[in-house]
């Protein structure tokens, strides 16, 4: 399954081949939260995040594989319900998610939130709204995404198992003995990263530090073989909605609240139309 996301279904070309998909359906996001704006009403951002309205395409083929025996191999709702899990949850919940946690720190730091809305003005302006090929040109985003990923990881414990055995740091390790990595307590390592616990993207300054996992100090998405398939996905639709979002619109919450690993409440704002047209 691994292989088959990561060489056809999750490949850069395949990935390239829907931008005007994704452009699409941004647009139809931002649409639909403009007439809030021109209102001055409330939007549930969490809800815009991960819209939970999916076709059953993908769930209708594999149970009629099931339902019809031709599978060359053992599949019934026990390999659905895997194949859901992998497919579905972590991509759809962790996204989502990464999504809600940045926004919520350009609402909490809103020295930032201006800071990223001067740059889209010179680098894209008011005319247009951004598209994906904009994202490398906007080097402050591009901060503000790195320090959103180290301190809100949408998965802070990454899961590996021993192929063989092997020793690390004079402790045995058995083959098949399960390797839990705690890329939260990287993440906030004082010794790494000076005052962990701030929302500063101005750290990345004068930093290489990428969150691909070629940088052991931060790795929201995992490292090496067994790295997230979906990573340069995730990266394009993640980073894509939350700079238009914050183009479109000027966002505003009073409210404040602590750095969990999820919102305990849904994110509301009240969204002010920026553009031209």
């Amino acid at each position: 399954m691994r292989k088959l996301c990561t060489v056809h279904l999750l490949s850069n070309h395949k990935i390239n081949s829907y931008r005007s998909t994704r452009s699409e359906k941004v647009a139809l996001m931002i649409k639909s939260i403009k007439p809030s704006a021109q209102d001055g009403g409330v939007v549930d951002l969490s809800a815009k995040a991960s819209d939970k309205k999916k076709t059953k395409d993908f769930v209708d083929t594999m149970m009629s594989i099931m339902q019809s025996g031709e599978a060359k191999f053992q599949f019934d709702r026990r390999h659905v319900k895997a194949v859901l899990l992998d497919m579905l949850v972590a991509s759809i919940d962790t996204s989502s998610t990464s999504v809600e946690w940045m926004l919520s720190e350009h609402l909490k730091n809103p020295n930032v939130m201006e800071k990223v809305q001067k740059e889209l003005e010179e680098v894209v302006g008011l005319n247009r709204m951004m598209e994906e090929s904009d994202l490398d040109n906007l080097k402050y985003l591009n901060m503000v995404f790195k320090e959103s990923f180290r301190l809100h990881a949408a998965a802070p414990l990454l899961l590996h198992e021993a192929m063989e055995d092997c020793i690390v740091d004079d402790f045995y390790i058995q083959k098949g003995s399960q390797a839990i990595v705690n890329s939260y307590s990287i993440h906030m390592d004082p010794n790494v990263w000076t005052e962990a616990n701030k929302f500063l993207p101005e750290r990345f300054l004068e930093s290489n530090v990428d969150v691909r996992g070629r940088d052991f100090q931060l790795l929201p998405f995992g490292y090496g073989r067994r790295n997230c398939p979906r990573m340069h996905l995730a990266l394009i639709i993640v980073c894509l909605v939350v700079a238009q979002l914050v183009h479109c619109f000027d966002l505003d919450m009073t409210e404040k609240f602590g750095i969990v690993t999820g919102r305990a409440k849904h994110l509301m704002a009240i969204p002010t139309y920026r553009l031209h047209n």
